[in-house]
């Protein structure tokens, strides 16, 4: 046999072998997750952006019907929205594509320094100082000035429809603040594709009157249904991590641009 012949042969040979190994190649994964926790705002910015730029441009604000590409951003903040919100709000009258229910009666509450709707306490609300004076010495805003919570249960779930409509939705991902969470066990966001499939679970780190940052995206857009679970009890007590007592409350909420669910 020719040198020439043989080196031929054993080139041959290798490619055979590395063949094997290049299909092997592990896939892009199915998600990412952003997680932070700090001090202030300015300790999670960073990586609340890097979450918006996967989301995607532009911010598509109150935009009725389905956009080509962008997201949504909730921040509760507009006087508009009222102390007692009710769970289609960001659907019907501010049209974001975003609808929310609890595992009870569903009621909310929006936080408000001051008294600007009829639904609000006499004197306003700061950082829910109306349901615990204790509150606002617990809790942080990451945009000024106001929180969201549900009102008696610590859960609350988001389904997304197409802007202003009743058209189920998916979007690419979502994401949110939350404010004082004191434990390792206590907040966590639960992802979920149309079908009930549990997607995804991560809890939150936490940032003791502070603030944390907990999002994922989803590499075939299929988020259907979050599940925030926001500390590990209803507002209303004193908060008290040293004896299991983690108090959480929410700030911003941030979603990939909501599309049309396929069948409908």
């Amino acid at each position: 046999m020719s040198n020439k012949f043989g080196k031929a042969l054993a080139i041959a040979a290798s490619a055979v072998c590395l063949a094997p190994s290049m299909s092997l190649a592990a896939p892009p994964p199915a998600y990412q997750v952003y997680s932070d926790a700090g001090s202030n705002p300015a300790a999670i910015q960073d990586t609340v952006d890097v979450f918006r730029a996967a989301l995607g441009e532009p911010n598509n604000g109150n935009a009725v019907g389905q956009q080509a590409a962008g997201r949504r951003e909730i921040n509760w903040d507009a006087p508009i929205v009222p102390f007692k919100m009710p769970g289609n709000f960001f659907n019907t009258v501010v049209t974001r594509g975003a609808e929310f229910k609890t595992n009870v009666w569903s009621r909310f509450r929006v936080s408000n320094p001051v008294a600007t709707d009829a639904t609000a306490p006499s004197g306003g609300d700061n950082e829910f100082s109306s349901i615990n004076r204790t509150y606002p010495h617990q809790f942080q805003t990451f945009s000024p000035n106001r929180l969201f919570t549900p009102i008696g249960t610590n859960v609350t779930e988001v389904k997304f429809f197409v802007s202003g409509t009743k058209t189920p939705a998916t979007v690419k991902g979502f994401g949110a603040v939350f404010t004082d969470v004191d434990l390792p066990n206590s907040s966590k966001l639960e992802f979920y594709d149309r079908y009930g499939n549990l997607l995804l679970t991560r809890w939150v780190k936490p940032g003791p009157q502070g603030l944390s940052f907990l999002g994922a995206t989803f590499k075939n857009g299929n988020l259907f249904r979050v599940k925030i679970t926001s500390g590990n009890t209803p507002v209303g007590p004193n908060d008290n991590p040293y004896y299991g007592v983690d108090i959480a409350v929410l700030d911003d909420f941030l979603y990939g641009e909501p599309k049309k669910l396929w069948g409908y």
